[in-house]
């Protein structure tokens, strides 16, 4: 086992900022941690890293306790906060040299090394410039090239893809999984529902300094309530009464936009044919249907609640 938490407490004052947190991560997998803001995640990361002090609890790294102190453990992990972390009056490729030489001191070695990060995110042609001359997908690629270049075991990735294009994201996704391809573990946070399910093996859920939920992208799906959505689309709506759609059996909750509906079943349950015949009871002409099955944010919602959080 590559990272083992058990029973970690952090408070702040009168706020536990993690609460008995327990956490295992395998070497070899991407684990997707997510959570609402205010839920843990930042904290208990930067006890990980040995970055803050927690009041009890045990952490341990290739298992061996993890100290600020420890730093054989250290030089095998690779951190990219979400906030860009680099020097605007270095050129990339110095920046790159720099990070990478806090781990790597033979010349030659790093000089191998950053060549290695560049061609990896693709910096190439910008290995002279200046960071204020770079886009925000190039900076966040800039970002990941000095916390991977001296090529850690351990990869810890906060919202790596925060504000980017498409492209970009596309980019900082596929190289993610092909660090995780060469060896590397990697612990990967965001917001970003669809990129958890893209890239990551495993998916643990936080909110109130716990792990509240924890499985595969399939089995976090088992654990919820919600079902299929079924979406149709309505020619005639205004003769809909959407009280009666959601008194219908196993229906969960249905909303109306215009002139789409969507209806959210209970799991297991084939609720299509009891819509149908209600619509053709008020004589509704129905356009499209399609129906998906629930999604991880449908997973995230029902277990962590709807609440805005601050």
């Amino acid at each position: 086992m590559l990272i083992n938490v058990k029973n970690l407490v952090k408070r702040y004052g009168d706020l536990i900022a993690l609460d008995h947190f327990n956490l295992e991560v395998q070497e070899g997998e991407i684990l997707g941690l997510l959570g609402p803001n205010g839920s843990g995640k930042t904290t208990a990361i930067n006890c990980i890293l040995s970055l803050l002090k927690y009041d009890k609890g045990t952490i341990e790294l290739y298992d061996q306790p993890m100290t600020p102190d420890a730093y054989d453990i250290k030089r095998n992990i690779g951190v990219v906060m979400q906030n860009v972390a680099i020097f605007d009056e270095l050129t990339v490729y110095e920046n790159i040299d720099y990070f990478c030489g806090l781990y790597i001191s033979d010349k030659h070695t790093r000089k191998k090394l950053v060549a290695e990060a560049i061609a990896f995110v693709g910096l190439g042609d910008f290995k002279k410039f200046s960071p204020k001359k770079l886009s925000g997908g190039l900076l966040r690629r800039l970002n990941i090239a000095c916390g991977i270049a001296h090529k850690p075991k351990l990869i810890i990735l906060d919202e790596p893809t925060v504000a980017v294009d498409p492209q970009s994201r596309n980019n900082i996704l596929e190289g993610i999984m092909e660090l995780n391809r060469q060896g590397a573990t990697i612990i990967y946070t965001t917001h970003y529902m669809e990129e958890v399910e893209q890239i990551c093996s495993r998916i643990a859920i936080m909110d109130k300094g716990k792990i509240i939920a924890m499985g595969t992208n399939e089995e976090l799906k088992q654990m919820i309530k919600s079902g299929e959505h079924i979406n149709l689309e309505l020619l005639n709506p205004e003769h809909l009464e959407l009280s009666e759609i959601t008194a219908l059996p196993h229906i969960i909750s249905a909303e109306l936009t215009d002139h789409q509906l969507v209806v959210k079943s209970g799991r297991g349950k084939n609720t299509l044919i009891a819509i149908l015949d209600y619509l053709k009871g008020r004589n509704i002409t129905i356009g499209k249907i399609y129906s998906e099955p629930p999604t991880l944010n449908d997973v995230f919602l029902e277990i962590t609640g709807k609440a805005l959080r601050d």
